[in-house]
């Protein structure tokens, strides 16, 4: 049986306390992983490094990277919204990368998994500025993991939307009527993602049972993007 424990990998999760964090952190550590749980902020071009420097060993890099989703329509958004949300969301992916790439590379294997948004594959109104940035993403995720792969490193992308976590559906959205009648017009699974189902997944893709998988992106939205 293929392996799909993580009790000998030491796992960096970037912004642990936001977005998926907390529930990664606790799928990582049940399957026994060292799990590195880092809250700094990535904006400064210097912090990626200095993360990865200190984490040590890293095994297993989560790229889980988020902020609250601006909601202008495509003909206001100015420059400084779209630079801020590059900033966030785009800017410090190929940083983590380069960071810790060298070590999965001189180790001869190691796994990157980037939580995205499926918002990059379906169209949604007010939302040029970030989709554009988490398409960016799954890009620079495709790129990466055809070239990474010979050295023997996975590189992937789960590409969410509709999955329970506080920074995009906190409680007080979830209660709101009209969500909850969107999600069933919407989403053919009829409810949230769970938390725990996602961040298993995204612990599977950490695994040897995935060493199969190269510059994927697994759309994980109730079916909101059937592809």
């Amino acid at each position: 049986m293929t392996d799909t424990t993580l009790a000998d990998k030491r796992v960096l999760i970037t912004q642990a306390d936001a977005f998926m964090g907390p529930a990664l952190c606790e799928a990582f550590a049940a399957r026994g992983a060292t799990v590195i749980a880092s809250t700094e902020s990535l904006v400064d071009p210097a912090a990626p490094q200095a993360i990865v420097e200190a984490a040590g060993q890293v095994d297993v890099l989560v790229a889980n990277l988020a902020i609250p989703a601006p909601t202008t329509p495509a003909l206001e958004v100015d420059d400084d919204e779209w630079r801020a949300v590059f900033a966030a969301l785009v800017d410090p992916l190929p940083r983590l990368c380069r960071a810790v790439l060298p070590q999965m590379v001189a180790r001869g294997g190691g796994k990157i998994v980037v939580m995205g948004s499926a918002s990059a594959l379906r169209g949604m109104k007010r939302a040029s500025t970030y989709s554009a940035a988490r398409g960016a993403q799954l890009a620079y995720v495709q790129a990466l993991g055809v070239e990474m792969a010979p050295q023997r490193v996975q590189v992937n992308a789960i590409a969410q939307n509709f999955v329970d976590n506080p920074t995009y559906f906190p409680p007080e959205v979830q209660a709101n009527p009209r969500f909850q009648e969107r999600l069933q017009r919407e989403v053919p699974l009829g409810r949230l993602v769970a938390a725990g189902e996602d961040a298993a997944f995204c612990a599977y893709l950490a695994s040897a049972a995935a060493d199969c998988f190269v510059g994927q992106v697994f759309p994980m939205c109730g079916g909101w993007v059937p592809r």
